[in-house]
This record gives C-alpha cells, sequence and structure tokens, in this order.
C-alpha cells in the first residue's frame, strides 16, 4: 500500500445498506445493457432520489475541506453556461474534416490540451436519458502532477475538482463557439449523466486501464474527461492503441497499491463485455472518506511525466518482436 495512505477502516456505514454497486453495474452479466448511475448524478436525467448510493455521494462531498468543496461548487456552477441560444442561420459544411480541424484549432485557442472527436450512441448514456446529438466532442484536461502526488490527500481532491471545472469550463466554451456557427452544441463537465469513458476511448483519447481510469499516451491518467455532444458534421477521430493494453496486463501497481484492495488484476464480464473493472463495493467507501482517493491514478506508472511516449514506444517494439517470434502478449 501506498505509504502515508490511510487505511481502509471507516467510522460510518449504511443502516440498510443500498443494492450492491456491482450488481447495479453488471458485474458478471454477460447480457449487454445500458448502465443506470449508482453514484454521481447531475439532476439533468434521472432523479437524484433514483441513485441508490446518493447519501455516499452527499457525504463525500459535504465532509470534505472547504478547498475541496469550493472547487466542487464552482464547478456545478459552471452547469450554467452548457447550453445556450444558437445563431439562426448555420453555416454550410461542405467539408466535415476541415470543420473538425477548425473545432481543434479553436479548442487550442481555448487551452483545450486533449481532444478527440466520435459518434454519440446509447452506449454512452444511461438507461433513462436519451440526447438528440450525433456527435461527441472528447476534452481531456490535464491535472498538475505536484498537487495529485499527493493523493489521497487535500492537495490531490481539489486538484481533481479543479480540472473537472477546468473541463466543464473548456467543454461550455467550445459549445458556445459551435453555437455561434449555427449548430447544436451543449457541454458536459462534472458529474454528469453520460456514460464518457467508451466515447473518449472511440475518439482515440485515451485506453482504459487496469484501474478504471483513462490511460492517455503523453498524460496517462492524469487528465480528467469532459465533452461536447452537437450535431455540427466532423469527421471522426479512431481509437489509438499504444500499447497501455500490453501494459497494464502484466503491472500491478496499481492492485498493490490500492487500501481497500478494489482493482481487480484480471478483466472482468461487465454488461457483455470483457473489460477492467474496480469493485465497487470495495472502493466507494475509501474513495468516499478519503476525498476522491486518486492513488490508483497517481501510482500508475504512465502518469509519470515523460513516461508515457517511452512505455509506448517499448511495449510496441515488444508486441512487434513477440509477433515476429509467434509469441503472444501477457
Amino acid at each position: 500500500m501506498k505509504p502515508n495512505a490511510p487505511p481502509a477502516e471507516y467510522a460510518f456505514a449504511y443502516k440498510n445498506k443500498p443494492t450492491s454497486g456491482n450488481k447495479i453495474n453488471g458485474l458478471g452479466v454477460a447480457e449487454k445493457f445500458r448502465p443506470v448511475p449508482p453514484f454521481h448524478n447531475s439532476g439533468r436525467g434521472a432523479g437524484r432520489e433514483e441513485i441508490p448510493w446518493a447519501a455516499l455521494d452527499t457525504f463525500f462531498i459535504m465532509s470534505g475541506p472547504w478547498t475541496v468543496f469550493w472547487e466542487n461548487i464552482r464547478g456545478l456552477w459552471e452547469r450554467r453556461n452548457a447550453a445556450g441560444p444558437v445563431t439562426r442561420d448555420p453555416i454550410e459544411v461542405t467539408d466535415p474534416q476541415a470543420m473538425a480541424n477548425q473545432v481543434k484549432a479553436k479548442a487550442r485557442e481555448i487551452g483545450i490540451q486533449i481532444i478527440g472527436i466520435t459518434l454519440y450512441d446509447d452506449d454512452s448514456q444511461y438507461r433513462e436519458n436519451a440526447f438528440p446529438y450525433k456527435y461527441a466532442i472528447m476534452v481531456g484536461t490535464v491535472m498538475r502532477r505536484d498537487a495529485m502526488v499527493t493523493a489521497p490527500h487535500t492537495p490531490a481532491a481539489k486538484e481533481v475538482m479543479r480540472g473537472y471545472r477546468v473541463g466543464s469550463e473548456h467543454a461550455n466554451q467550445l459549445a458556445a463557439y459551435i453555437r455561434t456557427l449555427g449548430w447544436q452544441a451543449e457541454g458536459y463537465g462534472i458529474g454528469e449523466d453520460l456514460v464518457q469513458h467508451p466515447m473518449a476511448i472511440q475518439s482515440g483519447i485515451g485506453t482504459l486501464g487496469k484501474h478504471g481510469s483513462l490511460i492517455n499516451r503523453e498524460h496517462g491518467s492524469n487528465f480528467r474527461i469532459s465533452s461536447v455532444l452537437t450535431d455540427l458534421p466532423l469527421v471522426l477521430d479512431q481509437p489509438l492503441d499504444f500499447g497501455a493494453e500490453d501494459f497494464c496486463v502484466s503491472c500491478k501497481k496499481c492492485v498493490t497499491e490500492c487500501p481497500p484492495g478494489a482493482i481487480f488484476d484480471t478483466k472482468q464480464m461487465v454488461r457483455g463485455d470483457k473489460k477492467w473493472y474496480v469493485d465497487f463495493d470495495k472502493c466507494i467507501y475509501y474513495f468516499s472518506d478519503h476525498m476522491g482517493c486518486s492513488i490508483c491514478i497517481e501510482v500508475c506508472p504512465w502518469s509519470e511525466p515523460g513516461h508515457g511516449p517511452r512505455l509506448s514506444e517499448k511495449m510496441l517494439k515488444r508486441r512487434a518482436a513477440n509477433a515476429s517470434a509467434g509469441v503472444a502478449m501477457r
């Protein structure tokens, strides 16, 4: 376990424990179905009273230091800018690739460091939600490494909330720009009603890691996700295979450093797909009692600045060598 990390001991518990978060998430279920939110929810979709673990979410939000709480409030306040009026006459888009380049250039002007474009689909929305858009622009906000190394303590928790807040601001600014072009667009950021990981993977900004968070080639897991949903015609980016999957198979760093032992070392069947998965019922109490934890993000070797590209090159070379020798990666 990470030095100075508090043990998985709690002075609180549910009198009547909610339905297992693993059951809600579909752990061990071979049938595909759209998920339901077990913990966080913004209220734009399903009502908060329908969220089984909402009381613990409230405890998590209200029990942290003021500096962390304030960043969370600032992020929630940013939701007022998520949507807005659309210019009456939309510009004609004859070249979706050129438009994608234009949107990405605007994103860089705003300060967005990570961006990818994919389709918005049913797998990316919770069961009771529906959003009338075709495209999803996925945005990554890089967090400050000097703060994240303090996880699971206050500076890291504040930085995570800052990352969500800035991500919301960036997504809303990009959505506002698209609306000036005459096309509907809406920003989605902190604690929203989207299942953002599948879209982020399809957009090429990252791949799912053993610790349940995305890994970006350059920044590891040291970033937060937000998105813009729109009907503006755009050319799609593609998923990017940069070797993180091979790395996670053999690496056990997040598994051994997780205080409640919540990270599975092998992929699990979840809603019809074999994927990396974190045991909700083990993770959520520690997460809530220690300001969102983030230990697994911090200890991931890919999150160390400058390591990602070198690890990617190493893993892809090893894969190519093994393929030439007829050896499967394990």
